[in-house]
């Protein structure tokens, strides 16, 4: 006669069928992902750079991966509503966060007891690279980035840069310009690149020093002059925009980028799948063609040189901050 079944061996079984049916249930999610909509966050408003290069990948994504991917703007907070937004969501591939550079690198360093934290992700693409270019409104009586310097130091206190937000590039961009140049320009944060051109191209600051793609079309229509271009070579968008160098203030360089983020502990086939995915779209003619004349460099990395190179970001401009006592005040 058999003995029946002991408890303990059941509750084994039991919870070992059970494990068994989670992992084969994970795994079947993630060989389907994606089968319904995925929505990438961009925590600035519309009409920046962040925003503009979201949108240069985003239809062609939801082509690539078979479902809608839905751009969601959650703009506020210096970039950290949308941040903290994805920085809590379930990491399972269909909540995403497409980054911008100084909301990853610099409000880590800029703020107290921040509601997420750069290990809060993990890197899945880099979306675009950009130099920072300067620009002034019409009214500034200056062609060139020699004749504003003198012209600012003339009217010291008395002109305004705009920035996308405390602690962002363009707001360490403007300090590190002050320094570099002796001058004393005065800082007027917005929420982001959207509002903050509408008010240099309106005349009520003086400069900004943004990513082209936030400020391409009014250099193009004389809205805005552009005075240099912050990095060591020309963009082939703006050929006739000379580099910092060139136009008298050596050293001057600032970059920013828009990457493609996910919240940590994503699976990496899932991770891998949107890389190849991005990476594809990143090829493709139009999407090459649109980022020139955005004036944006693409750029074909791993999940793993994302990655790296998002981790570097955070210490390099952490390091910026804390030299240079850079607060939101400032």
């Amino acid at each position: 006669m058999k003995r029946p079944m002991r408890r303990r061996s059941f509750v084994a079984l039991a919870t070992t069928g059970l494990a068994t049916t989670a992992l084969a249930g994970t795994a079947f999610a993630q060989a389907n992902y994606p089968d319904k909509p995925i929505t990438m966050v961009v925590p600035a408003p519309p009409g920046g750079g962040t925003d503009l290069v979201t949108r240069l990948y985003s239809d062609l994504l939801s082509q690539e991966l078979g479902v809608q991917v839905i751009v969601d703007n959650k703009g506020g907070g210096n970039g950290n509503i949308g941040t903290a937004l994805v920085a809590r969501a379930k990491p399972d591939g269909y909540t995403l966060l497409m980054q911008y550079s100084a909301y990853h690198s610099a409000n880590p360093a800029l703020i107290k007891d921040l509601n997420w934290k750069p290990d809060d992700f993990v890197g899945v693409a880099m979306g675009a690279m950009a130099p920072h270019v300067i620009v002034v409104a019409k009214k500034v009586p200056v062609d060139d980035l020699k004749s504003f310097i003198a012209y600012a130091k003339a009217n010291p206190g008395k002109l305004n840069y705009a920035s996308v937000g405390a602690g962002s590039v363009p707001h360490l961009g403007g300090v590190l310009l002050n320094k570099a140049a002796g001058l004393d320009l005065v800082h007027v944060p917005y929420k982001g690149a959207g509002p903050a051109t509408a008010d240099i191209v309106a005349g009520q600051v003086e400069l900004l020093i943004v990513t082209p793609p936030a400020v391409s079309g009014h250099i193009r229509n004389g809205n805005l002059k552009a005075l240099a271009l912050a990095s060591d070579t020309r963009l082939p968008a703006f050929p006739e925009i000379p580099t910092t160098a060139e136009a008298g203030l050596p050293g001057f360089t600032l970059d920013g980028w828009f990457a493609l983020f996910a919240p940590a502990g994503t699976p990496q086939p899932i991770i891998d799948k949107l890389n190849a995915a991005m990476r594809k779209v990143g090829k493709m003619e139009a999407v090459v063609a649109r980022a020139n004349q955005l004036g944006v460099v693409l750029k074909d990395w791993t999940p793993g040189q994302m990655d790296s190179f998002a981790k570097g970001e955070v210490e390099t401009w952490g390091k910026v901050i804390r030299d240079n006592k850079i607060t939101f005040t400032e």
